[in-house]
């Protein structure tokens, strides 16, 4: 029958001990026991025998001393490991995002924030399209399949037979469709480049 090993039980004397007599003044016993010396330094150690560690530990208190307040922040603190944390979908203090990691030639992101998600804005558009995007409204980064809604939108509501064949609404539509021009070849030619084509 195969044994298992022996495990350091949690009383027994810490085998890393260094070997000196116990920290509290007058007792010749040997400091096999560690014990923080406060709540600011725990990897600072007393090293106590068995009946002082045992009288330290039952008056540790590790908040004695603390605000509420502080206590809260400890203990929201621990919550996350001491580790900084923040709400989702926002960066530390300070920080920012690096553009080249948030390139997104497919419009994935895009796609995400048509469907009602919000996005956080991470690119200018190119800067031959600032003036297509503006003309029909739309902001940057976008994909194909919105861009084609709103032309289509714009179409109806700008065609000259729809106003009464106003030479306006007709200058308009020109206008709409060489935005939509400009940014149906862009986005196509981008398109293609993703794909590998």
């Amino acid at each position: 029958m195969m044994q298992r090993p022996k495990r350091h039980r949690a009383y027994a004397p810490d085998p890393n001990a260094p070997g000196r007599t116990c920290d509290m003044p007058g007792c010749p016993e040997a400091g096999e026991y560690r014990a923080p010396k406060s709540r600011r330094n725990l990897s600072e150690y007393f090293w106590f025998c068995l009946e002082h560690v045992r009288a330290y530990n039952s008056s540790w208190d590790f908040y004695k001393g603390m605000s509420a307040a502080e206590v809260e922040a400890q203990l929201r603190a621990d919550t996350s490991w001491q580790r900084p944390s923040w709400p989702l979908g926002h960066l530390g203090a300070g920080a920012a995002w690096d553009e080249d990691m948030l390139r997104d030639p497919l419009h994935i992101l895009a796609a995400g924030r048509a469907n009602g998600t919000r996005h956080v804005e991470t690119e200018r558009p190119p800067a031959e399209l600032r003036e297509p995007l503006a003309t029909l409204g739309l902001s940057w980064p976008t994909t194909m399949d919105v861009v084609k809604m709103r032309y289509k939108e714009l179409a109806k509501r700008h065609h000259p037979d729809a106003n009464g064949g106003s030479r306006d609404a007709e200058e308009r539509l020109k206008t709409i469709n060489v935005a939509y021009a400009a940014v149906r070849s862009k986005l196509g030619s981008e398109t293609r480049v993703a794909a590998g084509g």
